[in-house]
């Protein structure tokens, strides 16, 4: 846009800028009407450019061209915490008092304490193109005060720049997500209907539309709502979106039988089975929440039956009046008196689990737990209730991550909240196997991280006692806990070494290398349970001596060796070649920071 010798001090440079903030300003006003014929904004405020800065007015001239025909458009309100990262670059800091081993086996799971966008700048350096899966329950913004802070300031409905405010927290975020995400990884995001449409616009642009997965409906209550004007609310969205859709896949839930596991035999078929009511329980088991399915059939005694549920109240059946009668008809139905009463169950034979079934996942999650039951999960965990407002049930996001993330993937939340998703992934791995491994981040506002997240987080990898005074069995597991820490963005010398020395922990984590071999003189050597190992050169002192000992080890490194430029100092490292892979620091953090902080 603007010549190399068209400085904003020469007459030529004066034109341009005199004539690209007349275009701008021009463009505003065909903004403006395009936008309210379109219906997205009616209050469009034009913009004043004659005091912007060259950077300035191209950087918005950018935006402008970027704007489509039909999409989303709002007021991009600047925060604090990205303002932040003009002046610091943020980085990690461990807690080691809050470290949780219980078997070095097992993989090294993450907690960093911070504000998210810093934990993502972070990960974008550690873990770009590396999460299988990511899931976020962000702030749903409705307006009531107490669901969505921006610059630290409660945002109520009053707020005109309210749904602008949340699409720029969102955005930053979600730019910085997608970059993590590998190839064929996926993420969920938990909304309802207060941001729905502007956040399916804005993961249409972010992940592009063609990567859209899916829209999960999942049904967070039961019964209640009457508070509600007009319809009772039962549902929230779970929006699905793939980093590329041509290489995502969901893993196939499979059933298959061994005969052993029938307990009953029938002499006339020669066939093992086993017996399940007829009578729908757990979630959705009540005649209100399928009225079609509740209908009587004939008992022994020849009087009608209906369908009870769990509690006691009229219920449902599993199937339709027509699946029912087949099975009557094809003598597939047993009965048996409990309590006076006939209970009817279904017979289900060996041979319909000879091969294994692929079962089609479903849109509609209406029987996958409740908010209720991620209440009663953190009030049996912390022993009290009330500890966490409406949190997420673990079997939710157990039952996403089941789908998409094999057994050595990474899970990332970003929204970690009172720790369900953490929570999941242990379970999930103790009950398959798996070696999965999650990283959460979350920030300490009313002490939600130290309080309520890593508490859960270790009473669940240690074990705990519930409501009844049982001890519940911990899941095991190890944790890394670590806190968002800065340092000066100024690319002096000085603040070059001031990176490097504070880097120990973002290349641990970017290496999964955390056990520590030896300290020497300005050098340190980790090592994994795989047998990887990490070396840092904190300074030119440190070359020398960490080649000796690289040479007794006669081991393969991965060296980050300090250097003020980007060269990783190559033509000192001849002798050991053969073991090392260099890398320069703090070139290598700052480039990815020159990125996503331009």
């Amino acid at each position: 846009m603007f010549a190399k010798d068209a400085g904003t001090n020469g007459f030529l440079g004066k034109q341009l800028l005199t004539s690209l903030k007349s275009a701008l300003n021009a463009r505003a006003l065909i903004g403006i009407r395009r936008e309210r014929t379109r219906g997205i904004s009616d209050k469009m405020p034009k913009k004043d450019y004659s005091s912007w800065s060259k950077e300035e007015l191209i950087r918005e001239l950018k935006k402008v061209e970027k704007r489509k025909k039909y999409g989303i458009v709002w007021e991009d309100k600047p925060e604090q915490v990205a303002l932040l990262c003009k002046e610091k670059l943020p980085v990690l800091a461990e807690d080691k008092s809050k470290e949780i081993i219980t078997d070095k086996e097992k993989p090294v799971n993450i907690l960093i304490e911070g504000d998210n966008y810093h934990a993502l700048s972070v990960l974008n350096y550690t873990h770009k193109g590396k999460i299988d899966v990511i899931y976020i329950d962000p702030p749903y913004n409705t307006g009531n005060g107490d669901t969505f802070r921006y610059n630290d300031k409660i945002v109520d409905k009053e707020d005109s720049f309210r749904h602008s405010k949340w699409l720029s927290f969102m955005e930053k975020r979600l730019v910085l997500a997608r970059n993590l995400l590998k190839e064929k990884g996926i993420i969920f995001i938990s909304i309802d209907a207060n941001e729905y449409a502007q956040l399916k616009m804005l993961c249409d642009e972010i992940f592009l539309e063609k990567n859209y997965v899916e829209n999960l409906i999942w049904r967070k209550k039961e019964g209640g709502g009457q508070q509600d004007n007009y319809f009772v609310t039962e549902h929230e969205y779970i929006l699905a979106y793939s980093r590329n859709k041509q290489k995502f896949s969901i893993i196939e839930k499979t059933t298959k039988r061994n005969s052993n596991e029938f307990r009953y035999f029938d002499k006339g078929k020669n066939l093992r089975y086993n017996l399940v009511k007829l009578a729908k329980w757990g979630a959705g088991a009540l005649k209100e929440d399928r009225p079609t399915m509740h209908f009587p059939i004939k008992s022994p005694d020849g009087k009608d039956n209906y369908p009870i549920a769990p509690d006691g109240r009229p219920g449902r059946w599993r199937y339709g009046k027509e699946r029912i009668e087949e099975i009557i008809k094809n003598n597939k139905i047993e009965w048996i008196k409990k309590n006076g009463e006939w209970i009817p169950y279904e017979k289900v034979y060996e041979n319909e689990f000879e091969e294994e079934k692929i079962l089609k996942q479903r849109s509609i999650l209406y029987d996958v737990a409740t908010t209720t039951d991620g209440t009663n999960e953190l009030t049996e965990i912390f022993g009290k209730k009330d500890v966490f407002y409406n949190p997420k049930p673990s079997l939710l996001i157990k039952y996403l991550v089941s789908l998409t993330t094999p057994k050595n993937g990474v899970v990332l939340d970003f929204f970690a909240g009172s720790g369900t998703t953490g929570h999941a992934v242990l379970e999930l791995n103790k009950e398959d196997g798996g070696n999965r491994k999650f990283i959460l981040c979350t920030n300490n506002e009313n002490n939600i991280c130290t309080e309520v997240c890593y508490p859960r987080i270790e009473k669940v990898i240690k074990g705990y006692k519930n409501l009844k005074g049982e001890k519940v069995e911990g899941l095991g597991g190890n944790l890394k806990y670590f806190k968002t820490d800065f340092v000066d963005a100024d690319p002096s010398d000085k603040n070059k070494r001031k990176m490097v020395a504070k880097s120990t922990e973002m290349l641990c984590l970017k290496e999964d290398c955390f056990d520590e071999v030896m300290q020497g003189h300005k050098f340190k050597i980790f090592t994994n349970r795989q047998g990887k190992y990490l070396g840092i050169i904190y300074d030119d002192e440190g070359i020398e001596p960490f080649k000796e000992e690289a040479k007794k080890m006669k081991k393969k490194f991965v060296v980050y060796v300090f250097s003020l430029d980007e060269s990783a100092r190559e033509d000192e490292f001849e002798d050991v070649a053969d073991l090392v892979e260099l890398k320069p620091i703090p070139a290598v953090i700052l480039n990815v920071y020159k990125r996503i902080f331009k």
